[in-house]
């Protein structure tokens, strides 16, 4: 792994506090690039994404997101194709697919901050009503959302714990310890 991977992992914060500037499409463009190329279990490709810079329906999802604190220029909502998946006959209790929005979360994360800007995920959203803003087909439900903007400046969010973990304490090799 290179340094500056390794670097772009370590410093990637979840951003809160946004500008009002705007964003580039291509910005947005090479993110949802990025979020093709994270990894899917046995390449069920039933994710979809639903990207809007659009500052109606922006405040839309806001209202209806009490856990969208910042105020983002864009939002990639990452949605899921329920349909799609149980043609591959997964079983509604098999978790990966939620392995899956997790992955495709973290890549646009990472990409968004090497193309510094801030992102951070929302979870805490009405789905019902995200899902009839997005106009989404009944099959396909919202699950997270990035938001999307430049970093305020000067600010950084925390990073909790407030102490540092070294990885070795979160690790044991080969069995856990009786």
């Amino acid at each position: 792994m290179s340094t500056e991977t390794l670097e772009l992992i370590k410093t990637r914060r979840v951003v809160r506090v946004m500008t009002d500037d705007p964003i580039e499409r291509i910005q947005l463009e090479n993110i949802l690039e990025a979020a093709r190329w994270a990894p899917v279990g046995g390449n069920h490709r039933f994710l979809r994404f639903s990207a809007t810079q659009d500052p109606a329906i922006i405040n839309l999802l806001r209202m209806v997101s009490p856990g969208m604190i910042q105020r983002p220029q864009a939002i990639i909502t990452i949605c899921a194709n329920w349909d799609k998946l149980s043609e591959r006959k997964v079983k509604g209790t098999d978790r990966s697919a939620y392995i899956d929005i997790g992955t495709a979360m973290q890549t646009m994360l990472l990409a968004t901050h090497a193309l510094e800007l801030g992102s951070g995920p929302v979870t805490s959203f009405n789905k019902v009503a995200a899902a009839v803003i997005l106009n989404l087909p009944n099959n396909v439900s919202p699950e997270l959302m990035v938001c999307i903007g430049h970093p305020a400046s000067g600010y950084q969010m925390p990073m909790a714990p407030k102490k540092k973990i070294p990885w070795q304490s979160l690790v044991d090799w080969d069995r856990y310890p009786d």
